[in-house]
Order: C-alpha cells, then structure tokens, then sequence
C-alpha cells in the first residue's frame, strides 16, 4: 500500500469515528442535551441503540436511514456529517502523507462541528473555536508552515477585519449584521493558514453564499433580501480547501 493510501485509511477511519461523535454533539449541544452522559437512542422512539445499530455510515445505509424499532426516519445530519468527517480525513491523508495530514484532519474535522452547528443553530461556540486557535498556534510547535509570524498576524487581521465590519455596520444601519463568532472564527482560521490566504478564503465564502441563493430561487424557495447565511458555515467550507491547496503547493 502506498504512504499517501495508507494515511487516507487510516485518518478516513479515524474521520468515521470522529464524525459519529460530531454529529451527535451538533444535533445535542444546541438542545442543551449532554453527548458524553447517556446512551444513545432513537429520538422518536426513545428505544437504547446497540452497537451495531451505531457503526458509522453502514448502519444508516443497511437500516435506510430508518430505526429498526419503530420505523421513524433518523435525523440525516447524522450520515452527512459522518461521512463529510471521511471525505476530510481521506482528503488530508491523500493531500499530506505524514504528520501534517493529522494536522490537517484536526483542522476540517473542527471547521465541520462550527459550520453544522452555525447551519442549523447560527451558533459558533466559543469553546469550540478557541480550540481550533489552539490547535493552530500548536502547529508551530510541531514545525508546521506557515511559521508563527504568519499566524499571528493572520489571527489579527482576520479577527479584525469582521470585527471593524461588524462594528461598522452596526454604526451605519444600527442593527447587528453579523454574529459575534464570526470574527472569531476568521481569527482562528488565521492561525492555521497565516495571513496570506484570508482575502480569498472570504471570497470564495461569498460565492458559495451566492451560490446558495441562487439553488434557492432556481428551486422557487422564497429568498427575502433580509434573509441571513451563517457565514460561519460559508467561511469553514471556504477555509479547508485553502488548507489542501496551500500544502499541496507547497509539497
């Protein structure tokens, strides 16, 4: 087996794993539900789920997507994030076939719990992104580009940046335009990828808003100017394939 293979099993295995966790801290957290006190069980029925009932992926595939019990319909972010958990921890291991690939993995498998939960709740915990800054000031210590210089001034600028907006608009329509995470999480993807990225990764953010709007109106949903998009969500999708295409220039 190739190197490259081997870390895309590996971390696409790991990613398994880690994305049945997700999804259930996603689907928990918002309704003040714990996901480390409990078993797990069907939110229709109530019934205690068995081990088999909960492999990642197969078991919604073999039961179609229904529980074996009562029959209702299983919420799907729970394959969704499942299986976006696979595709980031194959992609990194493809992408970076060494240590940096785990670096990488941390990286998405974090952006993907911010941008489900932003999805759903329009929440960007803090807990949640002060780990992901962590994990990126950590990066240094563990000899990964880009160097801490970088970082830092990426954190800055990116924290500053939608800061200044926010506060701008705010001032001008005295409303809120945008969430008080959102700042922070541009930050925190700073200190991953440094400063140079940031310009292209909201960019990119802003055509997949975009692109959003436009399934919407193609698909007849009612889109009023006033309606809102996690940036967050737009933001973490934009920022790992920065992060794919930024080691994979530079390797």
């Amino acid at each position: 087996m190739s190197e490259p293979a081997f870390w895309a099993l590996i971390l696409g295995g790991l990613g398994a794993i880690i994305g049945s966790f997700s999804a259930a801290l996603v689907l928990r957290w918002p309704e003040g539900r714990s996901v480390m006190t409990g078993r797990s069980a069907c939110d229709a029925c109530g019934r205690t789920l068995r081990a088999h009932e909960l492999v990642p992926l197969l078991s919604a595939a073999i039961q179609r997507g229904r529980c074996r019990h009562c029959g209702s319909r299983i919420d799907p972010w729970h394959w969704r994030i499942e299986a976006a958990a696979v595709v980031v921890g194959v992609t990194a291991g493809l992408i970076a076939p060494s240590s940096t690939a785990v670096a990488g993995a941390v990286f998405g498998w974090l952006l993907l719990v911010l941008a489900a939960l932003d999805w759903r709740a329009f929440w960007l915990p803090d807990r949640i992104t002060a780990l992901l800054a962590l994990a990126g000031i950590a990066g240094v210590v563990a000899g990964l580009e880009p160097g801490l210089e970088d970082r830092l001034i990426g954190g800055l600028l990116g924290f500053g940046l939608l800061w200044a907006t926010a506060t701008a608009y705010r001032l001008i329509r005295g409303r809120e335009g945008l969430g008080g995470g959102d700042p922070k999480l541009l930050g925190a993807i700073g200190l991953w990828l440094g400063w140079r990225p940031l310009p292209a990764v909201l960019v990119v953010a802003g055509l997949i808003g975009l692109g959003i709007v436009l399934v919407r109106r193609i698909g007849r949903r009612p889109v009023a100017r006033d309606d809102a998009l996690p940036l967050g969500t737009l933001m973490a999708l934009a920022a790992y394939p920065a992060w794919l295409m930024m080691i994979g220039a530079a390797a």
